[in-house]
């Protein structure tokens, strides 16, 4: 592929759901190019740490991707965004910040003002309900006179737009957020070595929801680091255009997010639009030999069916994450993906809702375990398997980087 010629790609844009925006299908995802994960004030931050997000900022308006993405949980990103956005043209970019629901709406006010202030703006374009990751924190938004009351005054005050929520919860949590009618858009996982939310997008789709992608190439494989067996099996795209054509060949799917630490990052996912409208033929080759190698190595009926019958985390003995475990193992396995699984399986039992669910180690009784996941046709295999997960991935417990 030429890299150069496919910097002149137009950006494509999709409808985002029922807010009618035209929205790029590439996002500037606001969690990487920061000066810190602290949320110091600006007096804390570096020029070069604020020239950086500026010329990142610059290149992704440059490249049509007008869609920036933050939160109130993203450290100093809001600050050094308050000190660019105002001096450009408003009418042309789509603002969303994410502020998470608390117990008290009140408190929840107080931060979206904090969040507008660092920002310098009086009003975003979309507002998510940050890390709607269970039912308590579903219900935090939802009850009467919480924090979805809070939202919608303000959008009756022309300080937002649109609603939405980001979420990192099962499915069934996810599909009820979305059957509520009340959010025009999500924040999900899905792509190639994470199907398990593909009900709650058709769901999306069906409600005319916007569904916007959280990071598919990190948490979808660590692929911006090219993990060799991924880079031979996708070969001639890499494994990160690879995933993303893999994503937009769904038209469910609206806006990845590219959660871009410098200007370059974005290069890369641009030259996969050279193949935009022809992702399902330009994919297909690579899918299959992708499936093959996980058939042969797994077995067709563990890739068809591993997650069925079994529970969610929080009514698995011990909270043991089994589904997340296992899939980690497959594609672990699989497609060595090895320090994408390491990332993540030492993150549970340290990242509250956000990650949630406790690993391996903690299972105390056998007996418990076998009998929860009796339903799942390879129920006699996985206490094995499980063990082996833990063998594979455990280092040391980790932190999710806004913890740092």
């Amino acid at each position: 592929m030429n890299q150069r010629n496919n910097m002149q790609t137009p950006m494509k844009y999709r409808r985002f759901g029922r807010t009618k925006l035209s929205m790029p299908v590439i996002s500037c995802g606001g969690m990487r190019y920061q000066h810190s994960w602290k949320d110091e004030d600006a007096g804390g931050i570096t020029a070069e740490g604020q020239a950086n997000l500026e010329a990142t900022i610059h290149r992704s308006l440059e490249l049509g991707i007008n869609h920036i993405e933050t939160a109130r949980g993203y450290g100093t990103s809001e600050v050094q965004l308050g000190k660019v956005l105002p001096r450009l043209p408003r009418e042309r970019m789509i603002i969303q910040t994410k502020v998470s629901p608390c117990a008290d709406s009140k408190e929840f006010l107080e931060t979206f003002n904090k969040s507008m202030s660092n920002l310098q703006l009086d009003h975003v374009d979309l507002l998510g309900l940050h890390g709607i990751n269970n039912e308590e924190v579903l219900d935090f938004a939802m009850r009467r006179g919480g924090c979805l009351e809070v939202a919608r005054q303000l959008q009756k005050e022309g300080r937002v737009r649109f609603i939405g929520f980001s979420t990192h919860a099962v499915p069934r949590v996810i599909t009820s957020a979305i059957e509520s009618g009340e959010f025009d858009y999500v924040n999900l996982h899905w792509y190639f070595v994470n199907p398990l939310n593909w009900s709650s997008v058709q769901a999306a789709t069906k409600h005319d929801v916007g569904v916007f992608i959280i990071s598919p190439n990190d948490k979808g494989g660590m692929l911006q680091n090219r993990p060799a067996k991924m880079a031979e099996l996708c070969a001639p795209l890499s494994p990160m255009q690879f995933n993303d054509l893999y994503c937009l060949a769904r038209p469910e799917v609206h806006t990845l997010s590219c959660g871009a630490a410098r200007p370059s990052d974005f290069d890369e996912h641009v030259a996969a639009l050279e193949f935009y409208g022809r992702e399902a033929e330009t994919i297909a080759p690579i899918e299959r030999r992708l499936r093959a190698e996980m058939e042969r190595t797994l077995g067709a009926d563990w890739c068809a069916h591993w997650a069925e019958g079994l529970p969610e985390y929080s009514e698995a003995p011990d909270q043991v994450n089994v589904i997340e475990i296992l899939r980690l193992w497959t594609y672990v396995k699989s497609l060595d993906l090895v320090e994408w699984g390491k990332m993540r399986y030492n993150l549970l039992g340290n990242a509250g809702h956000w990650f949630p669910g406790e690993m391996v180690s903690k299972i105390a009784d056998d007996g418990k375990l076998r009998l929860a996941i009796s339903k799942n046709p390879f129920a006699s295999r996985i206490p094995e398997i499980l063990r082996e997960a833990h063998q594979l991935l455990f280092t040391e417990p980790k932190k999710r980087l806004s913890q740092s």
